[in-house]
């Protein structure tokens, strides 16, 4: 008995001991997170050890230098390419390693190892989509190009040095919490970093909400409240420029151009094209600015996370010496400088996704009607491991188009027992082309040739890449590869059995628009309209909304004299266009009822500045206005319930200005009365006010400021992650804003250079820092910074030998034999 006690305390620790070191579902083994030793506690570093650091590691060729300043920028010093990307690789990877990986899963559709079944749904829509199959394609592809796989092989072998150095301790917080470990990185995993890009940028449709309101309202009702060009616009290739080529036949518009709904409505889920997520850049040319030579100016504007998009960093060897941004995952610098040039892009938002519908022969789907025949689908099995190790498979089903996304159990009029599916065909699956080769010749660039021998080599998504170099040459050129099309051929669901629908081939890249050193001195992009309606070719039908393109293009045609400052100031323009434009018509529709002049928050408005600065009421008011006002005019026939859409602001106003019998305005859920403009004006205005005054309570500067409403977020990729995020971040701007800071997107990374014969000066900063550890003080430094629209000075250094007080510490990479 007395052994049995003795014994029973140890037999019990024991127990505790396995079981805190099992997981259980989703949940990690506690034991080791709680650790002191090796678990969470482990990523908690709050200082700066600074000290120098020599790393032998196998693969190199010779000595790497890499520099850190005060911000915990590296700038690597190599002696080969091969080196230079290598230490990329192993670089980022030590600040950046979930991070890196956990956008492969995402793109890869493989979520579910990770957080479980709860991702699944999302994990099949990717894995449908195609990233992660052409991927693989483009990999194998980019290894008969030996420039492209020795960077690819070099980065990825960086990164795996990296990893061989890990053990449980030493993991990302997000590995211990999740309870997983990195895979060895390889160039595949490099193109599915690329690919969640080419998702993000390109990856939304709006072809079968405007399909369903052809089928409820008709063709010409769409002509009029979806047309192909807005009325107030001003396209990034400036209005009059000559199109110096001789262009391609363009396809005949078909008889029949849309595929309808069999039953009223197509009912798919598919994510709409997000005008947010876009960006601003421009140049100016040396006869606008104070030095006499360009100044260029860049801000992307993508979604706000932790750990932050981009990583700063310099990469030196002796092909080139180039500063900028990177996307952690992927080698060279995305947006950056060298000492004769500099480069940005923003995202063009061409319609390069298009559905199809399918009509199947019966319900194997094994055969498609295309061109008068029966077509053979490619069946693929999809496998989902679910985390704790379950497995689900999928079939998938290929058309010439692309991949079955939908199936529709429903009869059809063609074949009572067959499905009707709709197949993708989406830019992102293309699998030509080397995105990465465009950056490393933009890298080494000298001046224009080089600029545009780089974009030849482009492919997705689009991008207006922006060009200055010290030779005084400014240039925009909206690029990528563009499918050849009739007009408006995928405004709408196509039908998949007629070969008169399918995209008929490739817009030349010499004849993508392009415009260099215009009369006005500056180009400009933010992702409006690429041209006016004389280019050509069909690109889409609708883009971004033109405010911010506009409101860029006023303030560099009236500026002369132009520094990094003045540019700064345009890259926090928080003006809004919008409201100049309509805000005066609504103010008199209001005053035609004296009441609503007593309404608490007219003043308010009436009196506004028209900045969407971070104090404001009145934006607050006019952005809460503006939703209600939409919803007031469209919901009834439009809802986005109803998988349609709303037709554009400019459309919006316009009707206001112009039309304001039109019958739109009444609405169609009040059978017994008809409403008039004035009525939904001061409807919606009403409206605006009482749900500001039920979420913020009765009229105060403080609680209706504008940055208080709109409360910017920056949240961790996960999202229940949140002690690791930024919360209501105090900061002005909004959707249609130059500063287009939103509650969850805004400028991602800005950067101005001005250009010098001798030697660059750059400035920028982005929403985040270089860390990717929760724990670290350099995790979310530059916010604050970021949040007021100041840039830090950028060190870019000419040789590693050169001294700066800003540097801080060494790491010297050595080979290991």
């Amino acid at each position: 008995m007395k052994f049995l006690k003795h014994f029973w305390g140890l037999a019990l620790a024991a127990g505790l001991l396995y079981l805190l070191n099992q997981s259980w579902g989703t949940v990690p083994p506690l034991g080791k997170l709680f650790s002191p030793f090796q678990g969470f506690l482990q990523n908690t570093e709050q200082k700066d050890t600074g000290g120098d650091l020599e790393m032998p590691l196998k693969g190199l060729k010779g000595e790497v230098s890499v520099r850190y300043d005060d911000n915990a920028v590296p700038h690597i010093f190599a002696q080969n390419d091969d080196d230079l990307f290598f230490a990329q690789g192993y670089v980022i990877a030590r600040d950046r390693l979930w991070q890196m990986e956990f956008y492969t899963m995402v793109s890869s559709g493989r979520l579910t190892e990770i957080v479980g079944e709860r991702a699944l749904e999302y994990d099949r829509y990717n894995r449908k989509s195609g990233m992660a199959n052409s991927a693989k394609k483009i990999a194998e592809n980019l290894k008969k190009d030996p420039l492209s796989s020795s960077i690819l092989e070099a980065y990825s072998a960086g990164v795996n040095a990296y990893i061989a150095q890990l053990s449980y301790k030493d993991l990302p917080v997000e590995y211990k919490i999740l309870n997983y470990k990195p895979e060895p990185w390889s160039p595949y995993k490099t193109i599915l970093m690329l690919m969640n890009m080419r998702n993000t940028l390109s990856g939304g449709s709006n072809d079968y909400r405007l399909t369903n309101v052809v089928s409820k309202y008709g063709l010409d009702a769409v002509k009029d409240l979806f047309p192909d060009y807005p009325v107030d616009e001003s396209p990034i290739i400036p209005v009059g420029t000559k199109w110096e080529f001789t262009p391609l036949q363009t396809p005949a518009v078909p008889e029949k151009i849309m595929a309808l709904p069999d039953n009223g409505q197509v009912a798919l889920n598919i994510p709409e094209p997000r005008p947010e997520i876009g960006s601003n850049n421009w140049a100016v040319g040396g006869a606008k600015s104070a030095t006499g030579l360009p100044i260029l100016a860049n801000d992307p504007h993508l979604g706000l996370s932790l750990p932050s998009i981009w990583y700063q960093m310099q990469l030196s060897s002796p092909n080139m010496n180039v500063y900028g941004v990177a996307l952690p995952g992927s080698p060279g610098i995305v947006i950056g400088f060298n000492k004769d040039v500099a480069w940005g892009v923003t995202n063009v938002g061409s319609d390069v996704l298009d559905f199809y519908k399918i009509k199947f022969k019966d319900k194997t789907m094994k055969e498609y009607w295309h061109d008068n025949q029966w077509k053979k689908t490619e069946q693929r099995i999809e496998t989902f491991v679910l985390k704790g190790g379950k497995v689900i498979s999928d079939t998938l089903y290929l058309t010439h188009h692309g991949p079955i996304i939908y199936t529709e159990n429903k009869e059809t009029d063609f074949n009572k027992n067959a499905p009707a599916g709709h197949a993708m065909r989406w830019i992102t699956n293309e699998t030509d082309g080397a995105d990465l080769l465009t950056f490393y010749y933009l890298n080494k660039a000298k001046n224009y040739d080089d600029y545009r021998k780089a974009l030849t080599y482009y492919t997705a998504p689009a991008q207006n890449f922006v060009f200055s170099s010290n030779q005084n040459d400014i240039a925009i050129t909206p690029n990528g590869k563009f499918p050849l099309k009739w007009k408006n051929q995928g405004k709408y669901i196509l039908d998949g059995t007629l070969p008169s629908q399918d995209w008929q081939g490739w817009i030349p890249k010499d004849q993508n628009p392009t415009v260099k050193n215009p009369p006005r001195g500056f180009v400009s992009s933010a992702n409006q309209f690429s041209t006016d309606p004389t280019y050509p070719y069909y690109l889409g039908w609708r883009f971004a909304p033109s405010e911010r393109g506009m409101r860029i293009n006023e303030r560099l045609e009236a500026m002369t004299q132009a520094t990094a400052d003045s540019l700064r100031s345009v890259q926090n323009d928080n003006f809004n266009l919008a409201a100049r434009r309509i805000l005066p018509a609504l103010i008199a529709s209001l005053k035609k009822d004296p009441r609503i002049a007593k309404y608490a928050g007219f003043s308010e408005i009436e009196n506004w500045n028209l900045k969407n600065d971070a104090g404001e009421v009145g934006a607050t008011i006019f952005e809460r206005w503006r939703e209600e006002l939409n919803r007031a005019i469209w919901n009834d026939e439009f809802s986005p319930d109803n998988k349609m859409l709303y037709p554009s602001d400019d459309r919006t106003f316009e009707m206001i200005k112009k039309e304001p019998a039109a019958r739109w305005f009444d609405n169609q859920d009040t059978k017994d009365k008809i409403e008039t403009m004035d009525e939904i004006i001061g409807y919606s205005f009403k409206a605006a006010i009482d749900s500001l005054t039920k979420h913020n309570g009765s009229i105060d500067p403080k609680k209706w400021a504008w940055s208080k409403v709109k409360s910017t977020d920056i949240k961790h990729l996960v999202p229940a992650f949140q002690s690791f995020s930024r919360m209501d971040i105090d900061n002005g701007g909004g959707k249609s804003i130059v500063n287009a800071t939103t509650a969850t997107t805004g400028p991602s990374w800005r950067m101005i250079v001005e250009l010098d014969k001798s030697w660059p000066r750059g400035y920028g900063l982005y929403p985040g820092g270089q860390s990717g550890n929760p724990g670290s003080i350099y995790y979310d430094n530059m916010i604050d910074k970021w949040a007021k629209g100041e840039l830090n000075t950028l060190l870019f250094l000419k040789n590693k030998e050169e001294k700066s007080d800003k540097i801080k510490k060494q790491m010297v990479l050595k080979p290991q034999n």
